[in-house]
């Protein structure tokens, strides 16, 4: 049985706490969750990539939102893929409804919900649960359109799954789908108040910065858009959770943190052990 990181001790001062990444589809990432737990009053973001399966979402979003006061969801590539022997064939737009509706039955907020307002120390912030795909704009050096882009990463063997499993459904494509929800979540953003800051949530990183350190650089392409690289600033953000990249870690660009937040597969964390803590604290922000 693996230590499960995560695991409360005393806490005095509720706080946001964040993860991403789980896969629960693994025994050793769902044997870490089901030790999962947080203090009096604390609150949850997971940034996606809970599990392939709707079954896999609801078990791991329900257990932990019966030991988080708020749960916070926003999607990762992997909920939104269709697999063939998934029960629920569902693609696309309307896959991500339903994992939405799921979400609500359970009581776990998500993009399509309004935002909540952390109150606690480090607040007042708004947390935005955020759902921006990517558009192939995070193209490999030398290359400038996507279409360039894929062709270098093919060449390199470098081809994301989602490219047979995350269907764009009813859209033509994932940039166009990407440019919907880019509108969608910028609209949703202007309408906060401006008084507040915010704490932004994506499963994809929100600028290109994070992706320098990629094993394979070509990966980026599938890592998020230019569309959103200036929304830490444009939207007052005080942090910036992601995850995505199996790279966990704190960075810092124009004085507003960003903060990796995922588990990942057991292949990788097993080497240097899961990150202690894997719940990464949001706010207050720790002096450690």
């Amino acid at each position: 049985m693996p230590r499960a990181p995560g695991r409360t001790t005393a806490v005095t001062t509720p706080r946001l706490l964040a993860v991403s990444d789980l896969h629960v589809r693994y025994p050793e990432n769902r044997a870490i969750v089901e030790e999962l737990s947080g203090a009096a009053g604390d609150w949850l973001i997971v940034a996606g990539d809970v599990g392939e399966h709707v079954e896999d979402v609801v078990w791991a979003l329900g257990l932990l939102r019966s030991r988080f006061a708020e749960v916070i969801w926003v999607p990762g590539n992997h909920e939104l893929w269709t697999l063939d022997k998934d029960p629920g064939t569902l693609r696309g737009e309307h896959r991500y409804r339903h994992l939405v509706e799921v979400c609500r039955e359970l009581g776990v907020h998500t993009p399509e919900d309004p935002f909540p307002i952390w109150t606690g120390d480090g607040g007042p912030a708004t947390v935005a649960p955020l759902f921006v795909l990517y558009d192939y704009s995070f193209r490999p050096e030398g290359t400038y359109t996507a279409a360039e882009g894929l062709a270098v990463a093919r060449r390199a063997g470098v081809v994301c799954t989602d490219e047979h499993l995350l269907h764009p459904d009813p859209y033509p494509d994932r940039p166009a789908w990407c440019a919907t929800r880019v509108a969608e979540s910028e609209r949703r953003l202007e309408a906060c108040d401006r008084s507040i800051p915010t704490v932004l949530v994506n499963h994809w990183p929100l600028t290109r910065f994070p992706t320098r350190v990629l094993r394979y650089p070509e990966f980026a392409l599938w890592c998020g858009t230019e569309r959103t690289a200036d929304w830490h600033m444009r939207f007052r953000a005080i942090t910036v959770v992601y995850g995505h990249l199996h790279i966990p870690r704190v960075t810092w660009e124009d004085g507003v943190r960003f903060m990796e937040v995922s588990l990942g597969y057991p292949r990788e964390w097993q080497m240097k052990g899961a990150p202690d803590p894997l719940l990464r604290q949001v706010l207050p922000v720790s002096s450690g």
